[in-house]
This record gives structure tokens, C-alpha cells and sequence, in this order.
């Protein structure tokens, strides 16, 4: 454990991807395969399920510190982060105990779960006592569920990789999917021996850039290099037939079983080794695509109603294939994998099964036009794909692009204030909205990004000096500040006050040139709705 917080502490001082990798690679060839094992799924953003409920962290710290509840909570208010505070409130521990990373998880951490209170008390306590500040910080964001660390997984693969001496697409591959951080997954991982790929798992899905809308198409090349396709607003997925059996992963890699049984009964009919990437769509057929609020109802459900299934239907809409017979294709081009594509969906007579449309274009200035009329068919605007590039791994430059339309935007009023996590802890950066209904402000929208960071000062400034009264951590304050608020589409929410959700909100400017009595109304907020719903 002294190991893996010292490697926390290394990547948590930097910024540079290069001083983070050389950090990672490190630690890797010198820890064990469990301790290895443990620090990807750490690192790779999986977390321990809520071992000890926090509101008992929170009093038992208090009490081990000799304070009072309310000074706790104004620390924890102030610091931003639950385990840092933890970790400074505490009385200093004798030293650390000398466990290595899976010892102390599955010998002193994953035990808590399972006791009772007062077992989970001394237990907690006598951690403390035996741990010293940087191992005791990581220890408390494990427990706590909050550990984060500024590393991408794909710096963390690039280091596996690095370290096995094997390409990072193969690493990247045995990552994806449900493992479990054991020394032999470790050792696993890390082989040079081309090991069969398991019936369930998915590939790593490709990424797109999006396109600078003052730059403009344009500047990724000739239109002809590309093909465009609707960019819908559904759930990203693959969809796997192998060992006849099906598999529905979503891009968070979320095995989603019995969730949509139209679509598993559509991929019976695929052959084994198949791998479509796509997207699922609430649809009415014919590319009558319903806006993503329709399918937020088929969304966590463990069982779908049969009237479910009437009201919101849904298809899988396949934009690429990856695996053919069994044959990985991923290294071919766009074009090539889209001809199988076609021929081999042509054969599947399923209406829950199909072919993203390809748009009919040859210039930017045509698809401009079409990708104009995208908000009427429920769209986000198009996809380009490049016609000879291969399927890559994440995110790469030049392979696939989005090219949203121009969002929707509503001046609004601030009228609450938040304080941010981490670097944010001292700052209000977190805001709530509102649009006038009458005289009165009503609130529709959080927002939490798109100010730089003098703005934010500003507005912090703002908010101590205007506040009108406290709500724990949040503060109501004087309706003074307008800002232009994006967001990508709007949906009726009874649990709202304002009657409205918003989707992807975001802060595009401060308004300093309008008064509060200028922000926009509730009428003119809903007016959008019958374009978007």
C-alpha cells in the first residue's frame, strides 16, 4: 500500500503525460501481479461497492477529533472532498501497516461491508490509527468510493503495455468487458501468448473528435475522403453473437442483459463471430428516430412491460462491423467493413436490426444543408467518417468526426451558489438558473462549466457579497448575474418546478451587457418543446 500511495501521490504532483506514464510503468514492473491487478481497476476508474456508510465516517471522525458535527461539516465544506478531510481531522496514526495494496482491500477493506456498526467502528478506527497521512488518504478514498486520480485509462494501458512489452490495442482489448483484478487476470493481461478472446467480450470502441464550428468542416480534408451519417442522440453499443449466444455492451462497458429484448432477439439471427457497433434508438421504423427522453423509460429497467414495449420500441442501428465470421476486420478500411456491413444485414429480415442511413452528399456545402434539418428528424447533427481509415481504439485525430448543430442557448439568471470538489473546494463554481415566470424566477438548469477561471473568482467575489440566505452548502443570492446557457435539447419533468429538464447544460458566456429583468421567460423556454419533442 506504501507503493501504490506513493504512486498516487507522483501522478497527483504532475501534470505531464510523460512523467505519469514513466510513474506508472514503474509501479508495475516492481509490485506483485495481485497488487498490479488491483491498481488497474483502481485506475481504470471501477470501484469497491459502499463498504461504510459515509454520514458514520462523518461522526466517528468527529468524535476521534474531540469537535463538534457543525465544525466538521464546515471543514468538509471548505477542504471539498470527504476523504481529504477526513484524512486532516484525524489525529495522526502510529505509522503505516506494512500490507501490500490487495491485502489491505481484501484482507482490511472488503471485510467492512459485512459488519455490523460497532465492528465497522473499531475497525475504521484502528485503521487510522495504524495508517499516516498519504497512505490514509487513499485508504479513505478507496472506502469512500471517491478515488480519482488525473490519469486516463489510456495512459494506464499505455504503461501496462510498456511494461508486458505488448501492443496497447491487445492490452486495450483484454481490458474491456467484466474482469475480475486477480493475479491471474494480471498475469493474463500481460502475456505475449495470443489468448482466445472470451465469447462476451467487446472490442474498444472507436471515438470522435468534434469539429471546431468556427473552423468548419473544411478543415479535416476534402469532402470526398468521407461519408456522413445522422449522429442520433441513443445509447452507444455493440452488439456480440458468439458461441451462440448474444451480448448487449454499452460504451460505458455495461453488460446490459434483458434490457432490450427486441434487439437480443434480432442478433439470434446473426452468425457466430459477429460484432455490430452501433447505437440504440427508441424508433418508430423508417428512421423515425423519438427523442433520447423516450428512451430514458426502457433505461435500468430490469424487466420491460409488454406495454413498454409497444409504447417505446426500439432498434439497434449499426453503423460498423468488426468482427466477420469470426475474423477480426477492424484493420480494414471504413469502406471495405461497411460493404460487409450491408451484405450481411441484407440476409437478417428483422425490423429491430438495420443499417444506419448513408446520406447522399459529395460537398460540404450539401451536407451543410442536410445536417441543417437535423433537430427535425431528432438528430444531433451528422457523423463523417473517414472512407480508408481502420477502426482505431479511443479517440484518434483524422478517423471519425462529429458535426453537431449549433445548440440551443436562453440567457438566464443566477440565483443559487454551490461550492466545487477538488481544486473548486474554495470557489462557488456550481450554479442553479432560473427564467422568469411572471415575476418570479423559477429555476430550470445546473451548470457547472464554461467560465475561465478569473470568471469564476468574479462570480465567487459576487456570490459572498449578494448572498441572501444559507442552505447548508448552498447560498441563494441576489438575481444580479445573467448568463447564456447551452444545452442540447429539453424534455417536460414534473419533478422540476419549472416543469422542464434540460439536457448537457453548460454556461457559454457571462451576459454583463443585460440586466436580470432581460434573461428569457418560461414561455419562451417552452416554446422549444414542440421542436424537440
Amino acid at each position: 500500500m506504501i507503493r501504490f500511495a506513493a504512486l498516487f501521490d507522483a501522478i497527483d504532483r504532475t501534470t505531464k503525460t510523460n512523467e505519469k506514464l514513466a510513474a506508472l510503468v514503474q509501479y508495475f514492473g516492481d509490485a506483485n501481479h495481485a497488487d498490479a491487478a488491483w491498481a488497474t481497476y483502481f485506475l481504470s476508474g471501477y470501484k469497491l461497492k459502499q463498504l461504510v456508510p459515509t454520514k458514520l465516517l462523518r461522526i466517528w471522525a468527529a468524535e476521534e477529533a474531540s469537535i463538534p458535527s457543525w465544525l466538521f461539516e464546515e471543514s468538509y465544506h471548505s477542504v471539498g472532498d470527504l476523504a481529504e478531510t477526513l484524512t486532516l481531522i484525524v489525529p495522526p496514526g502510529e505509522g503505516p501497516d506494512d500490507l501490500s495494496l490487495s491485502q489491505w482491500v481484501e484482507q482490511r477493506l472488503m471485510p467492512l461491508r459485512a459488519m455490523e456498526e460497532v465492528d465497522q467502528r473499531d475497525a475504521v478506527i484502528t485503521i487510522w490509527k495504524q495508517s499516516h497521512t498519504q497512505v490514509r488518504l487513499v485508504i479513505l478514498k478507496l472506502i469512500t468510493g471517491a478515488f480519482r486520480l488525473g490519469v486516463s485509462k489510456s495512459i494506464v494501458t499505455r504503461a501496462i503495455a510498456e511494461h508486458a512489452g505488448v501492443s496497447s490495442d491487445v492490452i486495450s482489448h483484454r481490458l474491456m468487458g467484466i474482469w475480475k483484478p486477480t493475479a491471474s487476470f494480471f498475469q493474463n493481461l500481460i502475456s505475449k501468448e495470443v489468448q482466445d478472446t472470451i465469447a462476451s467480450q467487446p472490442f474498444p470502441f472507436c471515438l470522435a473528435h468534434p469539429i471546431d464550428h468556427e473552423l468548419g468542416p473544411e478543415c479535416i480534408g476534402p469532402a470526398k475522403d468521407f461519408v456522413a451519417e445522422w449522429k442520433w442522440d441513443g445509447i452507444r453499443g455493440q452488439v456480440i453473437r458468439r458461441n451462440e449466444q448474444v451480448f448487449i455492451w454499452s460504451r460505458g462497458e455495461d453488460l446490459m442483459e434483458n434490457s432490450w429484448p427486441e434487439i437480443e432477439s434480432a442478433a439470434q439471427l446473426l452468425p457466430n463471430g459477429t460484432v455490430l457497433d452501433g447505437e440504440i434508438l427508441a424508433s418508430l421504423g423508417e428512421n423515425q428516430v423519438l427523442p433520447f427522453a423516450n428512451l430514458q423509460k426502457r433505461i435500468g429497467r430490469k424487466a420491460v412491460s409488454n406495454k413498454l414495449l409497444k409504447e417505446v420500441p426500439v432498434v439497434f442501428q449499426a453503423f460498423d462491423l468488426l468482427q466477420d465470421a469470426g475474423e477480426d476486420i477492424r484493420s480494414q478500411t471504413f469502406s471495405e467493413r461497411r460493404q460487409r456491413l450491408e451484405q450481411l444485414l441484407s440476409s437478417i429480415d428483422h425490423p429491430n436490426l438495420c443499417c444506419t442511413q448513408l446520406l447522399q452528399g459529395t460537398t460540404w456545402d450539401e451536407w451543410a444543408k442536410i445536417r441543417d434539418r437535423s433537430r427535425e428528424t431528432n438528430a444531433e447533427g451528422l457523423m463523417l467518417k473517414r472512407l480508408d481509415a481502420s477502426y482505431e481504439v479511443g479517440r484518434v485525430r483524422g478517423v471519425w468526426w462529429k458535426w453537431k448543430v449549433t445548440p440551443y442557448t436562453i440567457d438566464a439568471v443566477l440565483i443559487y451558489a454551490q461550492k466545487g470538489h477538488g481544486k473548486r473546494s474554495g470557489l462557488y463554481t456550481d450554479y442553479t438558473f432560473a427564467v422568469w415566470d411572471g415575476d418570479t424566477l423559477v429555476p430550470f438548469a445546473k451548470a457547472y462549466s464554461g467560465l475561465d477561471d478569473s470568471q469564476m473568482k468574479a462570480v465567487d467575489k459576487f456570490v459572498r457579497q449578494n448572498t441572501r440566505e444559507s442552505f447548508g452548502p448552498v447560498r441563494s443570492v441576489a438575481p444580479a448575474l445573467v448568463m447564456e446557457i447551452a444545452f442540447e435539447g429539453l424534455q417536460r419533468s414534473p419533478r422540476h418546478k419549472s416543469g422542464i429538464a434540460t439536457r448537457f447544460p453548460r454556461i457559454v458566456r457571462w451576459r454583463q451587457d443585460k440586466k436580470p429583468e432581460e434573461a428569457n421567460t418560461l414561455a419562451e423556454l417552452i416554446d422549444l418543446l414542440p421542436s424537440i419533442e
